[in-house]
């Protein structure tokens, strides 16, 4: 096991016995995030649901299978990235996290993405986001790049997978973000794509920098 794993490893253990806020009294599992420590696109979302709570897995459910769907769609799997929550219990019923929840959370997974270092954070939903941008609103800053001086990664805000499938429009909105997503990727690894332009027969094909947009 390598150093990262073992950091991540140790983290779960903390959040297995952690008892900082109430939440433990209720969840059947904690559920501390899971994936590949040396990932370059990290995704957070708010706390897990009622089958990650069974699990002790995230984002397992519905939401799960469309986020899985969507790292398919741009080339990726769940084991090439790194996926976790705020809230690392189940709130009862779904409800939404309590600020003393998040306070008492968050910490956790702060010190993940320090250990696991991404050129990317994907965060889903309003709660992750607002972690780091306060003053941020999802309707308006989803599928947006977001440059902060204290992290060193790049933030990129993602509707929630469960709130696209509740609204046509937000999985609209979520469709065509996970395509700049995807375009944003290959930036950050510095490639090159070929446009799709006519080109003169026998001439050399166009290279251009990736634009996103």
């Amino acid at each position: 096991m390598n150093t990262r794993e073992q950091q991540l490893a140790s983290i779960a253990q903390e959040i297995s016995a952690c008892q900082r806020c109430s939440l433990y009294k209720a969840a059947a599992n904690p559920v501390p995030g899971e994936g590949n420590p040396f990932a370059d696109l990290v995704f957070i979302g708010e706390a897990p649901g009622y089958y990650e709570d069974q699990q002790g897995r995230p984002f397992v459910g519905q939401a799960g299978r469309l986020l899985e769907q969507s790292l398919a769609s741009i080339g990726l799997s769940r084991k090439e990235v790194f996926i976790s929550n705020v809230l690392h219990h189940r709130p009862p019923g779904n409800r939404d996290p309590l600020p003393e929840e998040v306070e008492a959370c968050k910490g956790f997974m702060l010190r993940q993405l320090e250990i696991i270092q991404p050129k990317i954070l994907s965060t889903l939903g309003r709660y992750a986001m607002n972690i780091f941008l306060p003053e941020a609103k999802i309707s308006r800053d989803h599928g947006t790049i977001k440059h902060l001086k204290n992290f060193p990664f790049v933030i990129f805000p993602l509707y929630h997978p469960a709130a696209a499938l509740r609204s046509g429009s937000v999985m609209t909105d979520f469709k065509k973000d996970f395509e700049k997503l995807g375009r944003l990727i290959k930036l950050e690894k510095g490639e090159l794509i070929m446009k799709n332009k006519e080109q003169p027969k026998g001439a050399e094909p166009q290279i251009e920098q990736m634009e996103l947009i």
